[in-house]
């Protein structure tokens, strides 16, 4: 089969090879008329349009963006946040005119997408700075926006106050009157129960500032917390903490949870040791995703806005590749959005001394 070029169409129409190319972009060149005539004879012929491998050399731009993700893609459309996350993404990169990438891990493969895949910027979502797609991503020196990263010196960053909102969550319950207040965060993949000592260090940049903010509020008040840690998937992990926190000596009458997923593990658990919710036990989630409403009872969480989060991160790396393409000096600002308790009914004032313990 005969191979269709700009230079095929030009012939069939009678004009030049440039004229054709104008055809497809830069069509304010031409009269309406005249691209029309080229277009229908581009479709008649099947051409389909001129190589996205060289407009983009000829152009220095690929128009793609790429999202470097710390999980596989199952793990990823798996979670409630992360998915609305690169939805919103990807609607605010198509108003810019952008398509978005997705790069997963490229460890031990031929193929390494944060090396490999043509791309004008990139956003790095939730991965650890020690991450080789990370340094390859550098090396490369792309424009790039970190989204719940550990913010550093030279890159522009977007996170929400995390430390703020667990701050809240945690005064919440101390004006409720608890003092026996447990936390249940995020751990390492082989990590999972209670810390010995509370010396615990939680994966990732978001468990560590609200694991901060609780302590804030908490130490204040001279509360000393018990701390227990579950990997983020499988959910069972964070429910076989809930009942060893709900199975101590002296158990919690509220524990506050790394996020709504978490807080429907304590739910479940508490509902299978025979405890109520708030009566026997408050409970405080966060990122209030929809699971937060479908609990029952509805779960009491901080809210950040996952969608403005993401037009925040395309806006600042459009900012960024604007001010690549003038040689002008890129913003590398750390932005913190804010967040916002929201009280539902999983809590409730702590129950008057001499409660049963879970069984």
């Amino acid at each position: 089969m005969t191979r269709v070029t700009l230079q095929t169409i030009a012939d069939r129409v009678g004009v030049s090879r440039m004229t054709v190319s104008n055809a497809f972009s830069r069509p304010d060149q031409l009269s309406d008329e005249l691209r029309a005539r080229v277009l229908a004879t581009a479709e008649e012929l099947g051409y389909v349009g001129p190589d996205p491998a060289a407009r983009a050399l000829a152009r220095g731009s690929t128009g793609a963006v790429g999202i470097l993700l710390t999980d596989s893609l199952t793990e990823a459309f798996g979670d409630w946040v992360a998915t609305t996350f690169l939805a919103s993404v990807a609607d605010s990169l198509a108003m810019s005119g952008l398509a978005l990438t997705l790069l997963t891990p490229g460890a031990n493969h031929d193929v390494v997408p944060s090396r490999d895949v043509a791309m004008d910027g990139v956003l790095v979502y939730v991965c650890g700075p020690e991450s080789t797609d990370v340094a390859w991503l550098r090396r490369r020196r792309l424009p790039m926006v970190g989204i719940d990263q550990t913010p550093v010196e030279g890159t522009a960053h977007i996170n929400v106050d995390d430390r703020a909102g667990a701050r809240d969550s945690a005064q919440h319950l101390l004006d409720l009157g608890h003092r026996r207040i447990a936390i249940l965060t995020i751990g390492f993949d082989d990590e999972h129960g209670i810390v010995a000592d509370g010396a615990v260090e939680p994966s990732g940049f978001a468990g560590d500032q609200r694991l901060r903010g609780w302590l804030d509020a908490l130490d204040k008040a001279g509360v000393t917390p018990t701390v227990a840690i579950a990997p983020f998937r499988p959910a069972e992990a964070a429910y076989q903490a809930a009942r060893q926190l709900l199975a101590t000596a002296e158990p919690p009458t509220a524990i506050l949870c790394f996020s709504d997923v978490y807080a429907s593990q304590v739910l479940r658990a508490a509902k299978d040791m025979g405890l109520q919710v708030p009566r026997d036990l408050s409970v405080v989630g966060f990122d209030d995703s929809p699971l937060a409403v479908q609990l029952e009872p509805r779960l009491t969480t901080v809210r950040q806005d996952i969608q403005g989060k993401a037009q925040a991160a395309v806006h600042l790396l459009t900012t960024v590749l604007k001010a690549r393409h003038a040689g002008a000096d890129e913003p590398t600002q750390h932005e913190v959005l804010p967040v916002e308790l929201v009280v539902r009914e999983s809590t409730g004032p702590a129950p008057k001394p001499g409660r049963r313990k879970a069984g």
